[in-house]
């Protein structure tokens, strides 16, 4: 039973590392910096580029390591990652399908700063790095619009530094359940954010232990703000939560 396991598997592997969607048709590419190509250019993307399937918890990339490509998230979601000084893991950022990762070291020529992890299975796009660095030079399009998604990225990181060091961890763990429904949305019952973390990922990615990530939840379902349910979290109340956040403060 292992063996055939294991064989469904493998082949498994072998069908996603043959599947090359065509960025013409592809449902993410108009929330990517390449919403603006016209037919053409898709064309020629696509002939530049290669698909990967990742499973739950492969690493895309390495802290540290040299970008050979752009990756482009076809299906699925990712963790960007970092460790401390303490070495306790830090959630940079999450990224979903349309979405980029990894640009801002190709573009200067520096390594990642951060680990790339799949949160779940995930199909992910490949560019070839010259390939995608002609096209940033040559069409100004694409250029305004990678420049626009480094001046959010940016903006996101200022924003998590003053909410790190000016709001209490009830606050940011209120913040937190908002971004991620901004992000991701509900599921079909409007109500279950549509992302699965561990309560680990959750205090990584406010930046507080699991033991507090784990009785703010708590506090927070007694309250009837959410309602937990396994690793996923329904949102009952938004408008309280959005006061804990101090969000339009």
């Amino acid at each position: 039973m292992y063996f055939l396991y294991r064989r469904a598997k493998v082949l498994y592997s072998k069908k996603m590392t043959n599947y090359q969607p065509s960025c013409l048709t592809c449902h993410a590419r108009l929330d990517s910096v390449f919403n603006s190509l016209n037919e053409e250019e898709l064309k020629a993307l696509t002939a530049n580029k290669s698909c990967s399937h990742y499973e739950k918890g492969q690493r895309l990339f390495n802290e540290g390591g040299i970008p050979f490509g752009l990756m482009c998230v076809n299906q699925g979601k990712i963790k960007l990652t970092t460790h401390g000084p303490d070495g306790k893991e830090q959630i940079l950022r999450l990224a979903k399908e349309g979405e980029a990762i990894g640009y801002r070291a190709i573009l200067t020529n520096e390594r990642y700063n951060s680990t790339a992890i799949a949160l779940e299975d995930c199909n992910i796009c490949i560019i070839d790095r010259a390939f995608f660095m002609s096209q940033v030079t040559e069409n100004k399009k694409l250029m305004f619009e990678v420049l626009g998604k480094l001046n959010n990225r940016h903006k996101t990181a200022e924003d998590q530094i003053v909410s790190m060091s000016q709001k209490r961890v009830r606050e940011r763990m209120a913040e937190a359940l908002l971004f991620l429904k901004a992000t991701y949305g509900f599921e079909e019952d409007n109500q279950t954010i549509n992302i699965k973390l561990s309560r680990e990922e959750l205090a990584d990615y406010v930046g507080t232990s699991t033991e507090s990530s784990i009785r703010l939840l708590s506090d927070f379902g007694k309250e009837g703000l959410i309602e937990l349910r396994g690793k996923k979290i329904a949102i009952l109340d938004d408008a309280t939560l959005t006061k804990i956040s101090r969000i339009e403060d």
